[in-house]
């Protein structure tokens, strides 16, 4: 596979992790991002990102000369370095209504059809809605550009495995040969990769990111609903997803009971698979059972603690352990440790938050913040365990148990060994378990 010169728009999650995996890969990248300070960092070798082993493949590719991060546009896509291909990597928020906002994708569009040189194809790498590629082609107007639709599949804390060893790989095209010869050259990229290619249209492949984020938000919530099943009727939702994982048309990923799903990727873009199916009267009930569902979650964990501390929240001190909407990250977007601790806040819980890692406002007024998790357990009523950090399973919770004013938790993600914290004097409600 001959090396490609190759521009990364946005050094996000996304844009950063595909532009150090494509010059680890041997090829020419350069990246570029608005936020001149970010790229300042990024050329003095400093990645903010908590992504395990990110920044040692950007110092890589910076040391082997692979890897460039410029401000300005024209830097990435002029000579001497003009692009075989443009991977456009840029943020598509939730907007109005549940759609996502395209505004930027749109304005770089319109950028890349004012300076791209001829030869190369726009990659669109954002999570887009259905129709983008081609609304996209008509901002260009440049009808030698081809556009392709190349959906991402990463998830935060594992992004660049998730990128040097992906389960599958989408590419949408157009049906004129310049498109198809431009998706035969992207997907050259990967011809080392072990992972099945899906050559498919622009529209498909927009789809299937939309309804792969929607389906494994409907796993979550059912997991979630069962487990209030289980607690209902003296079932343990351990057992019962196990079970259940062990079907291989079931499969065990994302039946884990939580306090919720969250994150950047899964609320957002099952907002916008409803809004979509929406303004073609198709009404996807299951999909918005299973946002409802998750609201739902947020407020029976918060029930479960305030049961735990006897039935009052106001002026009740609780330790919160975890912020961040899942281990491995400091990411606190649509967290639902988040909204379980706003919730209790608003029944007039006093929150003393530790989280390894994530701190979304820094100290303010409707919780303080510890520097370890014995400090936020000092007077505590409850401990609730929101986030799946490791670290939370191997802490003294003997001395926990003797730190606080009542010794009880309660265990949002299933992480803690009940018996063991029984043992410590501890008594412990875990979802999908109930009271111990």
């Amino acid at each position: 596979m001959p090396a490609r010169k190759i521009a990364v728009i946005g050094a996000g999650y996304v844009g950063l992790t595909t532009a150090a995996t494509l010059a680890a890969a041997g090829h020419g990248v350069t990246c570029v991002d608005v936020d001149r300070d970010k790229v300042a960092e990024l050329r003095a070798g400093r990645v903010a990102l908590l992504e395990p082993d990110l920044p040692e493949l950007v110092a890589a590719g910076r040391r082997a000369g692979l890897l460039r991060f410029t401000a300005r546009l024209p830097d990435a896509l002029l000579p001497p370095h003009p692009p075989d291909l443009v991977f456009v990597c840029v943020p598509t928020p939730r907007g109005e209504g549940g759609a996502a906002d395209v505004s930027i994708v749109e304005a770089v569009a319109r950028d890349l059809g004012r300076l791209l040189p001829p030869g190369a194809a726009v990659v669109l790498k954002s999570t887009v809605p259905v129709g983008t590629a081609d609304r996209v082609r008509g901002l260009l107007r440049r009808p030698d550009l081809p556009v392709l639709s190349h959906p991402e599949f990463l998830s935060e804390g594992s992004a660049v495995h998730d990128c040097r060893h992906p389960d599958r790989l989408v590419i949408g095209a157009g049906t004129t040969p310049a498109d198809r010869a431009a998706a035969r050259r992207l997907a050259d990229l990967y011809t080392d990769l072990a992972a099945p290619v899906l050559l498919t249209g622009n529209a498909s492949a927009e789809l299937i990111k939309y309804a792969a984020n929607a389906f494994l938000a409907v796993k979550l919530s059912y997991a979630n609903t069962l487990a209030e099943l289980c607690e209902s009727v003296g079932a343990d939702i351990g057992d019962v997803c196990r079970g259940l994982g062990l079907d291989p048309r079931i499969a065990p990923a994302h039946l884990r009971p939580s306090p919720g799903w969250g994150g950047p990727c899964l609320p957002k873009d099952t907002h916008a698979l409803l809004d979509l199916a929406r303004t073609r009267q198709i009404g996807f009930p299951l999909v918005r059972a299973a946002l409802e569902t998750n609201d739902r979650q947020h407020h029976r964990i918060a029930d479960k603690v305030r049961t735990a501390a006897g039935g009052c929240l106001d002026g009740v001190r609780i330790a919160v352990y975890g912020l961040a909407f899942k281990a491995g990250t400091a990411d606190t977007r649509d967290s639902p440790a988040l909204a379980v601790a706003r919730l209790l806040h608003a029944q007039g819980a006093e929150l003393t938050v530790y989280d390894p890692a994530a701190n979304p406002d820094g100290p303010d007024d409707w919780y303080q913040t510890a520097d370890n998790p014995y400090t936020a357990a000092k007077a505590a009523t409850v401990v609730a365990v929101l986030t799946e950090w490791p670290e939370f399973a191997r802490l003294d919770w003997a001395l926990i148990s003797q730190l606080m004013h009542r010794p009880h938790v309660v265990d949002a993600r299933r992480i803690l060994d009940p018996e063991a914290l029984e043992a410590c004097g501890l008594t412990v409600s875990a979802v999908g378990r109930g009271t111990r």
